[in-house]
């Protein structure tokens, strides 16, 4: 067992897991890079003053430019004594309105948020009304083509479950050492009029609130052991070619099958997507 502290000359290094969550519109996403405003530089920076200490966060993926989360795992070593709920407290007052941290916790030493995760959630919003939410214009994507079939989408999404090669759905982005990814569920819902169904803004799985417009959202939900780079958002854009009535319900099988990502749908904009949960 971890004792979750160790020991740089006599100073003892705690290792702290935070659960975070972002809105991503006004961020390059949450990797650092030069002359961008990023989820992790905002985060860094506020630690910095925390802590005094010049800290590098590892988080459990790289959200890319619009994309949100509702529970974003990041870990960090630190020297700071601090308790946890005064050490949150302190970091969410160095944070602008739009990141929070949600939860402080002492992590065994070695604690690495990306490869000792065992699932995670995603879930994207479509918005498929005539007329735009200008209220959910940063969380959800506006079909405007007309109204999809959540039904279709659904059951053709059936076809992702399981252990896969899903390089189909991936686009260029990081090196990855297999395509293969096991997917435990994917879920395709459609609000009702007075229902209640997940909120793409809500805080986590189980939150509830009514999703753009009721009858003219879609939720989609994706649950893996892993994702490849922009894995989701071509899920998602695929089972629309599906929903529009372009493709048979069959087709997302036979994209997976193809190994080729010529072959699948469009990726999906960013604002519709949130990392909701991550587990260990």
């Amino acid at each position: 067992m971890f004792s979750g502290r160790r020991y740089v000359g006599q100073h003892a290094m705690r290792t702290i897991k935070l659960t975070i969550a972002y809105d991503g519109t006004a961020y390059a996403g949450w990797q650092v890079q030069p002359d961008r405003t990023t989820v992790q530089q905002t985060l860094e920076n506020a630690l910095e003053k925390v802590t005094g200490e010049r800290i590098r966060v590892l988080a459990s993926g790289r959200t890319d430019a619009g994309v949100h989360a509702l529970g974003q795992v990041v870990g960090f070593s630190t020297e700071c004594k601090l308790p946890l709920d005064v050490l949150r407290r302190a970091i969410n007052a160095n944070l602008p309105p739009d990141v929070a941290v949600l939860k402080t916790a002492e992590a065994p030493e070695g604690f690495h948020p990306i490869s000792h995760a065992r699932r995670k959630r995603y879930r994207y919003a479509i918005h498929d009304g005539p007329v735009r939410d200008v209220f959910q214009r940063r969380y959800a994507w506006h079909y405007r083509r007309g109204r999809l079939d959540a039904e279709a989408m659904r059951r053709a999404a059936v076809a992702l479950l399981g252990t896969h090669d899903f390089s189909s759905f991936e686009t260029a982005g990081a090196e990855r050492a297999t395509s293969v990814r096991t997917v435990f569920d994917v879920s395709v819902r459609r609000g009702r009029a007075g229902n209640k169904l997940p909120s793409p803004v809500g805080r986590g799985a189980g939150g509830e609130g009514r999703v753009g417009q009721g009858d003219d959202s879609i939720v989609i939900e994706v649950e893996a052991d892993g994702f490849l780079y922009n894995m989701v958002r071509t899920i998602v854009g695929t089972l629309v070619e599906v929903g529009c009535g372009k493709r048979p319900e069959t087709w997302p099988g036979e994209v997976l099958r193809s190994m080729d990502r010529r072959v699948a749908g469009p990726t999906a904009p960013p604002q519709g997507l949130f990392l909701v949960r991550v587990e260990y």
